[in-house]
């Protein structure tokens, strides 16, 4: 657990409103990344300033209990042109607690650190939080992807 500064960034791609209450992220999330790569969505984000993938938490109705919207997409550099069936957030200006999930994606390692994160005591903003998939991630079986919280 770090905490670190970030500027505001832009990530464009595709979105889901879901929620935790009958575990219906459980079946919305999967299926927004099967979307992703069966469309080959990577590849369809314009002015892309890279090819890692962010998966950022946004729009909370209050908190991680009650609806929210999830955008799986890259950062861009800005967001003149928004292709049909995409949505873009900004990333806020905040300061950001910083946990690293380590092991294999597909064996839900990513919702365990949520589930460690659920249970720290942290000071959330619930503006926007985003887990990050670089290069580190390329293995989905020994990967390691970083999840960013906003705290006040």
């Amino acid at each position: 657990m770090i905490k670190t500064n970030l500027e505001p960034f832009w990530v464009l791609g595709i979105s889901v409103r879901t929620t935790k209450k009958d575990n219906q992220f459980t079946k919305d999330i999967p299926a927004l990344w099967d979307t992703f790569f069966s469309e080959g969505i990577l590849h369809k984000i314009p002015h892309k300033l890279e090819d890692s993938i962010y998966a950022v938490y946004t729009d909370y109705k209050s908190d991680h209990t009650e609806e929210y919207t999830m955008i799986l997409g890259c950062k861009v550099k800005n967001i003149t042109a928004i292709p049909e069936g995409m949505k873009s957030v900004e990333v806020e200006k905040s300061t950001y607690t910083r946990f690293t999930a380590k092991g294999d994606i597909n064996k839900g390692v990513i919702y365990d650190k949520w589930v460690s994160i659920w249970d720290t005591d942290l000071d959330r903003t619930y503006t926007t939080d985003f887990e990050l998939y670089g290069e580190e991630a390329q293995n989905p079986s020994d990967a390691e992807v970083d999840i960013f919280v906003a705290i006040s």
